[in-house]
């Protein structure tokens, strides 16, 4: 039997990631897991982040920001950077992250991300107590550690840092792929 419950966003388990952002000569990491995207082609993507928040206003002045996937190993700096305010810390420091530059956006990439993409807004949405930052993907920032023997990307081996219901979690074990539940037997799986 299911209970019913007053509305909230119960939408879980998230993608845990690092925003990296800068204006004037001041950058910094928030912590943000109301992300996701939004289209292909353009490739496009959201952040919501609360107005009151140091970055909001880097990212507001300079219309971009980069979202960093984190993994397993950068639990503790992807909370800390989620606890304290980059107002007074230099979370880079605190933080123990390294920045790496960006390539199609003013602001730095997390060099131990193994995903970066780096990201121009389009669009501010004001829905209440977090704005939607509605933005185009400009580059994508690959760590070449997860290249398999074919050339492919393998994000599946970075152990993906996913947020859920207040705890960390790590990408689990793979269940199948895209279509595997069609798939006819005897034909071979393209990775």
């Amino acid at each position: 039997m299911k209970l019913d419950w007053k509305p909230g966003t119960l939408l879980y388990p998230l993608p845990a990631v690092l925003v990296s952002c800068a204006h004037n000569g001041r950058d910094n990491l928030l912590t943000v897991a109301w992300t996701g995207t939004v289209c292909t082609d353009p490739p496009m993507l959201y952040i919501s982040v609360r107005p009151g928040r140091f970055s909001y206003s880097l990212i507001a002045e300079s219309g971009e920001f980069t979202v960093n996937l984190t993994t397993a190993a950068m639990a503790r700096a992807t909370d800390l950077c989620g606890v304290i305010s980059g107002a007074d810390t230099d979370k880079w420091q605190a933080s123990g992250l390294h920045r790496a530059p960006g390539h199609a956006v003013g602001c730095p990439a997390v060099e131990e991300s193994p995903l970066s993409l780096e990201c121009k807004v389009g669009k501010v949405l004001e829905l209440g107590t977090h704005h939607m930052f509605l933005a185009r993907v400009a580059n994508v920032q690959a760590d070449s550690a997860y290249m398999d023997p074919d050339g492919r990307f393998d994000l599946a081996r970075a152990g993906l840092l996913n947020y859920s219901h207040g705890h960390y979690y790590c990408q689990g074990r793979p269940l199948g792929h895209f279509g595997f539940s069609v798939r006819k037997p005897g034909t071979k799986h393209r990775k």
